[in-house]
């Protein structure tokens, strides 16, 4: 990572001592700028070495008010409570500050148009690092959010999700529960693994044994968390309590478990997480670990501003906590 400060448009005003507006309207050559003026950002930026980013060329044209959102593409996107969240975030921090957005779901391998982009913001890097790459190479003010990102030298905004995970693990220690299963989500992710090694932790800090036939590699999708809870309620020796590292997946399991006979919380307790509305309403509240996507999103947007505007300087790196919201799902294992 480097760890040269990378020059601002502010560091130029500063040493030429005018405002930024001023520098900007130099770079772009408007001839509203009288010709002190003008000698004194051009030798600052002799002097600096300053490399003009888009930020500050494009100030003058009107076109920072637009970022763009950029989101990897997964089956069943505008389904998702993930996404949703995101955009729903993004959208309402862009009302609040007379932004424009720009919507591009990417594969990773399709090109990103940053024209009359002011900046951009990352949900989630999967498999499209070299697009957050070239970005900051043109110097196009970046934020990365769902991820933390330790290789590229970028500002992120992330959830916690190795507490997250541990606090379920612990949630239902407290409990009483020693045979614990867990449904993974999809372990290729960041917030899928994390997820993962957070509640394990939590076993292993608390001397519970996990046979490998409790762990169910999962993909966040109901289909793999039906046949996670139908071989799961199959076992003799089966679980007291699973932990669904998605309130889908966990909708999923107690829609299986009626489908079998069995009661929850009597016969099984389930942990999600998220805490989707549907979590809520469903036929059962579902106990879960609420991750602030919403304001995670929100927050992105604000900070991703600062930084196109020139009023934030520094790398931002930022984990927020997820916390637990107990409902009606989980109880004591039966003696």
């Amino acid at each position: 990572m480097s760890t040269t400060k990378r020059i601002s448009i502010k560091d130029v005003a500063r040493r030429a001592k005018v405002s930024i507006t001023t520098v900007s309207r130099v770079i772009n050559k408007l001839p509203t700028v009288n010709k002190r003026n003008v000698a004194r950002v051009e030798q600052a930026v002799a002097e600096l070495k300053y490399r003009p980013n888009v930020s500050a060329q494009r100030l003058a044209s009107g076109s920072n008010n637009t970022i763009g959102l950029v989101m990897p593409g997964y089956p069943g996107i505008f389904h998702s409570f993930f996404a949703i969240e995101i955009i729903r975030g993004v959208g309402h921090a862009c009302e609040s500050l007379k932004l424009d957005m720009v919507f591009h779901i990417t594969d990773g391998t399709n090109p990103l148009n940053t024209n009359f982009l002011g900046g951009i913001l990352f949900a989630d890097i999967i498999e499209n690092r070299k697009q957050v790459q070239e970005a900051l190479e043109q110097h196009i003010p970046c934020l990365v959010i769902n991820n933390v990102v330790q290789d590229v030298d970028v500002s992120y905004i992330a959830i916690n999700n190795i507490k997250g995970g541990k606090i379920a693990a612990d949630y239902l220690v407290g409990l009483g529960h020693k045979r614990i299963a867990t449904i993974t989500g999809n372990l290729k992710t960041q917030g899928g693994f994390d997820r993962f090694d957070g509640f394990m932790r939590g076993l292993d800090e608390a001397k519970i044994e996990t046979p490998k036939e409790y762990v169910y590699r999962g993909d966040y999708s109901r289909r793999s968390s039906r046949q996670a809870a139908e071989f799961f309620f199959s076992m003799k020796d089966r679980p007291t309590a699973i932990f669904a590292q998605s309130d889908d997946m966990a909708l999923e399991v107690i829609a299986v478990a009626f489908e079998m006979g069995l009661r929850i919380p009597e016969d099984v307790s389930i942990i999600g997480f998220d805490d989707n509305p549907q979590a809520l309403y469903g036929p059962i509240g579902l106990t879960t670990v609420r991750q602030p996507i919403f304001e995670m999103a929100e927050k992105g947007v604000r900070i991703l501003h600062e930084f196109i505007n020139g009023l934030r300087e520094e790398k931002v790196q930022i984990a927020m906590d997820p916390e637990l919201v107990v409902r009606d799902s989980c109880m004591p294992p039966a003696a």
